[in-house]
């Protein structure tokens, strides 16, 4: 048994796994947003609260946005702020009173897909997470590789690869560069494509619609954004070569990239062919708090 707590921006989830990965048990709460030691207090409430229910004391593994910086033991990066600069791991284990594993919450998702979700069997398996933003994370043997810097899979913010003569030198990130992937790829990189051709502001979903039913500026920003997808996971699997890349994220429920992304993948490929399967997330948005749990052993 192992419990999993992904804590977001506006909520804080737990999940309980037994060791064949069924759950036992899901609960929410809302995420503290006005003093960091809230933030510590609902995680444990969450944590004792299950074990309660549960009768027994079990693992317990957190994803979050950000990660803890192996300089400072702090964490750095969180779009939850009042958690920056702050011990986050060490103060968990210090009110449970036992290790706490963190990690950056698309490690976890990464993790999660590689035990027993579209990366199943599969050695070396990326997790590509397309919403908002562009994370992702690398699981090998389904453990995770952080790096020396803990910022493994972080693909987000290296220059999209092949750049086009109007993509160049590309809009500005917020981590300060321009040309960074995530503001291509990402699901707002896309809504903001669409708009800058249309001049309409519509959700991601609702452009895949409309190019479905043939409008032909919206099918454009379709195309280019699985070009430029292809182009980012080539670049990728150049240097990784996976033997399975996952998507998650909004856009990863746009079906017509499983169809346009692979062949235009193996025209930027360093390969005479490329059989690299991309699969959309089994968990959906249970990943990441399922990975969670899975940062302890299969076998406790």
């Amino acid at each position: 048994m192992r419990i999993g707590i992904d804590l977001g921006g506006t909520k804080i989830e737990a999940i309980a796994l037994d060791d064949d990965g069924a759950e036992r048990l899901r609960r929410r709460a809302k995420t503290p947003r006005d003093n960091y030691e809230n933030v510590v207090r609902e995680i444990a409430a969450l944590v004792t609260g299950a074990e309660s229910e549960l009768h027994t004391q079990v693992s317990i593994g957190m994803g979050m946005p950000g990660s803890i910086s192996p300089k400072t033991g702090l964490v750095r990066n969180s779009n939850l702020t009042i958690t920056n600069g702050r011990p986050l791991d060490q103060d968990l284990s210090k009110t449970l009173k036992r290790e706490v594993r963190v990690e950056n919450d698309a490690n976890c998702f990464a993790v999660s897909e590689a035990i027993d979700g579209a990366g199943e069997g599969s050695r070396v398996v990326f997790g590509a997470i397309l919403g908002t933003g562009c994370g992702g994370g690398l699981a090998v043997k389904g453990e995770v590789i952080r790096g020396a810097n803990a910022i493994g899979g972080e693909w987000g913010h290296n220059p999209l690869p092949w750049m086009q003569p109007d993509e160049y030198p590309g809009s500005k990130c917020y981590c300060g560069k321009n040309g960074c992937q995530e503001t291509y790829i990402s699901g707002t990189g896309f809504r903001i494509d669409y708009k800058a051709r249309s001049g309409q502001d519509l959700r991601g979903n609702e452009i895949v619609e409309l190019a479905s039913k043939g409008e032909v500026t919206a099918q454009t920003s379709l195309n280019i954004y699985a070009d430029r997808l292809a182009r980012a996971l080539a670049a990728l699997t150049n240097i990784l070569d996976p033997d399975v890349i996952v998507l998650g994220g909004g856009m990863s429920n746009v079906k017509e990239l499983y169809t346009l992304v692979p062949p235009l993948m193996a025209q930027y490929a360093f390969s005479d062919s490329l059989e690299t399967p991309l699969r959309p997330a089994k968990h959906g948005d249970s990943s990441g708090v399922r990975g969670a749990a899975w940062l302890w052993p299969q076998v406790a």
